[in-house]
């Protein structure tokens, strides 16, 4: 399908516009100040208006400029401050970005989808502001100011070759991707993107790719944010199906003190828990901070290889694995689908490291089980916003109070490279890591100790903390959970969703992202630095298979 043929003429086919260097040689952000474009409508007018009134062309730059001043001061003050993670990821070494690769169903209808964004995305707060920072006032801190948006300068037609969409689509789409994290995007609009890429892939009839400043908010409120903007498939005028919250216990600290009536003995039993509480929260505490400062991971070829990775370019490839199998284990080895996702990591990155290092003595491969290499893991520390107040926002286009932005903390997620006869014992090793962080207050403490640190000693001190915790380990890794059955976007099935992220100093970023039946695994990698990112996925899927096979004979 030619969107020219059926679209307005000016969401004709244009590359990708580059007015602005996201980096300089230097590494510094070269990206525009928002305050060059704020309500650039009512601004105008304003400027207009001036103009007529001094009926001077004389005098026209000194009305402009006291009007864009009064004009900024308005727009100071009706903003939304910016949160302290927030403003972490406009940071020179976290300009992060959230890219995701939705698969369809369909060839794109251009006419509905422009008018579902219009519906949805255009009218949330975050998604129609731009922004601003006060340079007039001495440590002006950046706020949220709602703006005009212009759909025109958000939806992209690339220019890709014919015949490569024609003989490689998947690669053709692939590639276009990993160019995206190295375009530039306009700090002047709002900071997202709809990439349009019209032809047939080897899982779907056609594809869109969103991209987002992370700036926008954390992953969970992201994709809760574009599940609201869906609709069930099987009846479009209801919002999506999540799975149901797990059953098991919670953390520690959410669990209620047991009634008088359980006796003395579960009564101490709940005491003990809080004290394996502290001192876990105290030796990750301990962890974090040294890691921060100077306790790095050994070498591996997971680690980056040189600094400056997060400005290099990336590679996203995904794979599709079955929920099936991983719900089979997790039954049998009466865990958590997380649980197993752990494992399935742990056994897919001993894989390719043995194989990597070209170390064929099996005696030799059981001996080294002390290989850990470690994961920043992002944890959301406050209730994901539920679906209908999340649609409720989008359509009252006001902030209905549900809980908004960045509000993350960090956690150290240790993996184990090692070679074992039994690939359950994958499985157990991740149970153990999960079991262990679930009794610890990480991620509270480090999300509160970096609002006092941004508070106390500025951004940039947070900012090289946060950076030596990232150049120190190994990895990025996240989970989500997305929709229980299949949905569509404005008559548009979606196949599958397929999220990641760069800008971070990490050479590799594993994500699992759960759709229907299904889990897709997505990997960012260093384009030079894993020239095999294929055979990497190929790892893991075989790693499930074995770990499937094991658990069925058990």
């Amino acid at each position: 399908m030619d969107p020219g043929a059926t679209a307005d003429p000016a969401l004709r086919r244009r590359p990708i516009s580059i007015h602005t260097s996201r980096r300089g040689d230097d590494g510094a952000s070269r990206e525009p100040s928002a305050l060059s474009r704020p309500e650039r409508g009512a601004t105008e007018a304003r400027q207009e208006k001036g103009e007529r009134e001094e009926g001077s062309m004389a005098s026209a730059p000194a009305v402009e400029e006291e009007q864009a001043a009064a004009a900024r001061e308005r727009d100071l003050e009706a903003g939304v401050p910016m949160s302290p993670a927030g403003r972490l990821f406009r940071e020179t070494h976290f300009n992060c970005y959230i890219v995701a690769v939705i698969g369809l169903g369909a060839p794109v209808d251009i006419a509905a989808a422009r008018a579902g964004l219009e519906a949805t995305l255009v009218r949330h707060p975050r998604f129609s502001s731009i922004q601003v920072k006060d340079d007039v006032k001495k440590n002006g801190k950046p706020r949220w100011v709602r703006t005009t948006v212009n759909l025109d300068d958000h939806i992209i037609f690339p220019y890709l070759d014919p015949a490569a969409t024609s003989a490689k689509p998947d690669q053709a789409v692939e590639d276009y991707l990993s160019s995206l994290s190295t375009a530039p995007m306009d700090h002047s609009r709002p900071l997202w993107e709809l990439h349009v890429l019209d032809f047939p892939t080897s899982e779907a009839a056609s594809a869109v790719v969103v991209r987002m400043h992370h700036s926008l908010g954390d992953g969970i409120s992201l994709l809760s944010l574009l599940i609201a903007c869906t609709r069930s498939a099987a009846d479009p005028a209801r919002l999506p199906e999540l799975p149901p919250a797990p059953s098991r216990a919670g953390p520690v600290h959410a669990q209620p003190r047991p009634p008088l009536s359980a006796g003395f003995g579960a009564l101490v039993l709940w005491a003990w828990l809080y004290v394996v509480l502290a001192w876990h929260t105290l030796v990750d505490v301990v962890c974090f901070v040294a890691t921060a400062w100077f306790l790095r991971d050994r070498p591996t070829p997971f680690m980056a290889a040189s600094e400056g990775v997060e400005f290099r370019r990336k590679r996203f490839v995904h794979r599709t694995l079955s929920l099936d199998d991983v719900k089979f284990v997790k039954n049998a080895m009466k865990c958590t689908v997380n649980d197993v996702l752990v494992g399935v990591t742990n056994a897919g990155l001993s894989r390719y490291y043995f194989r990597k290092t070209s170390d064929t003595n099996n005696e030799r491969k059981k001996s080294q089980k002390n290989i850990c290499v470690r994961s920043a893991l992002l944890v959301n520390i406050r209730k994901t916003p539920g679906l209908h107040a999340l649609a409720e926002m989008m359509d009252s286009s006001k902030d209905n109070g549900a809980k908004w932005g960045n509000l993350i903390g960090y956690i150290l997620l240790p993996f184990h490279i090692a070679m074992h006869d039994d690939p359950l014992e994958y499985i157990r090793q991740g149970k153990r890591t999960t079991e262990r962080k679930k009794t610890s207050l990480e991620a509270i403490f480090t999300y509160w100790s970096g609002n006092l640190i941004v508070k106390l000693f500025g951004m940039k001190a947070a900012a090289a903390l946060c950076y030596g915790m990232f150049t120190n380990t190994t990895m990025s890794f996240s989970s989500m959970v997305g929709p229980a059955e299949k949905v569509e976007f404005c008559g548009h099935p979606i196949v599958y969703i397929a999220p990641s992220v760069y800008g971070h100093p990490h050479a590799l970023t594993v994500h699992y992202q759960s759709y229907t039946n299904s889990i897709k695994l997505v990997l960012a990698v260093d384009d030079a630095q894993f020239p095999d990112s294929h055979q990497l996925l190929d790892d893991f899927a075989e790693s499930l298979r074995l770990i499937r096979q094991a658990a069925s004979t058990r």
